[in-house]
C-alpha cells in the first residue's frame, strides 16, 4: 500500500501544479505550526496538501512508518473548492484514491483511469 499511496501523492502533487496552485515558497513557521484540522486558520487547503500533508505522507512511505487509518480529505476539498470555478475533478480523484487507500479500500479506477496501469 505505501507504494500507492506514493503515486497517489505525485498524483496531487501534479493536480496542483496543473491547476497553479503549487507554491515556490514555503508560509512562515508560524502558519505551518497551526493545530488545526487542515491548519484552517492559517493556511488555505492547497497550502496544506503541499507544506503539511504531502511531506508528512512522504515521510511515512519512506520510512515505511504505519500510515494514517483514515484520511477524508475529499469532503474538506469539495468546500474548499465549492465556487471557484476551477478544473478540479482529477484533484478530487486523486484526494478521493488516497481517502480509500488510506481506508484500507481500492480506488475506484473505474471512474478515473489510473495513469499508472500502463
Amino acid at each position: 500500500m505505501h507504494t500507492q499511496v506514493a503515486a497517489t501523492l505525485i498524483d496531487i502533487e501534479a493536480e496542483l501544479r496543473t491547476l497553479s496552485l503549487w507554491e515556490n515558497e514555503a508560509p512562515d513557521e508560524a502558519a505551518l505550526s497551526s493545530t488545526q484540522p487542515f491548519a484552517v486558520d492559517t493556511l488555505t487547503l492547497p497550502q496544506w496538501l503541499q507544506w503539511i500533508f504531502i511531506p508528512t505522507m512522504r515521510r511515512l512511505v519512506t520510512e515505511q512508518e504505519p500510515l494514517p487509518a483514515k484520511c477524508g480529505i475529499v469532503p474538506m476539498a469539495e468546500e474548499y473548492f465549492r465556487g471557484q470555478g476551477l478544473p478540479i475533478q482529477g484533484l478530487l480523484d486523486a484526494l478521493e484514491d488516497v481517502d480509500r487507500l488510506l481506508c484500507g479500500e481500492s480506488p475506484d479506477y473505474s471512474t478515473h483511469p489510473d495513469p499508472r496501469a500502463n
